[in-house]
């Protein structure tokens, strides 16, 4: 699916970072948030959606000149399914599918989110394919079918689209990606400072 809609969770509050900005961090010379939303753009000719606080707020510029579309999340404090709920809204009415991806796992790559979305059959029985740790633990991007899509509208709390999981139940497939690439998120400056000393 090369036009399939990406949708990047960038609306937290990043709190346990002290008073900084996990997604403006910088990586590879530019912030993680940029970096993420460029390998979202390079991987689709569809939208990509960014899910972000309201503005003003620094996040915006860091996407300046991407061809991205901001969605502000006016109540992003209550978490992350506030984001789905408008994301989701937002896709194109005719989408199949979209692919869902958080802005702060720094290891996932653009072959990755090719990886997952080469492995979508839209024939099969399958609502969800997912990437996953290299010792199975699932994670991230996630692509879901349409029919999925009006359960992201009732959405409240902090679940991550969980409830949405599974509704699927067996109805997901699990797709291998390196290493810890599908999960690794840094949230504190320690988790930072480990993984640079570790690049």
């Amino acid at each position: 699916m090369t036009d399939l809609p990406i949708i990047l969770l960038a609306a937290g509050a990043s709190s346990r970072m002290r008073g900084t900005d996990k997604l403006l961090e910088i990586v590879d010379g530019q912030p993680l948030l940029r970096r993420q939303a460029a390998r979202a753009r390079g991987v689709t000719t569809g939208p990509v959606l960014v899910a972000l606080p309201p503005p003003p707020h620094p996040r915006y510029a860091a996407l300046s000149g991407l061809d991205v579309k901001p969605i502000p999340v006016p109540d992003a404090s209550e978490g992350m399914n506030a984001s789905l709920r408008q994301a989701f809204a937002a896709l194109p009415p005719d989408a199949p599918a979209a692919m869902l991806m958080l802005a702060d796992l720094p290891e996932l790559t653009e072959r990755d989110l090719n990886v997952v979305a080469q492995a979508v059959d839209l024939t099969s029985e399958t609502l969800i394919w997912r990437g996953s740790t290299e010792d199975d633990k699932p994670g991230h991007p996630i692509v879901f079918t349409a029919a999925l899509f009006p359960a992201f509208a009732n959405l409240t709390g902090d679940g991550g689209g969980r409830e949405v999981v599974a509704q699927a139940g067996t109805r997901v497939q699990l797709v291998p990606l390196p290493g810890q690439h599908a999960r690794l998120d840094l949230d504190t400056p320690e988790d930072w400072a480990a993984w640079r000393a570790g690049r």
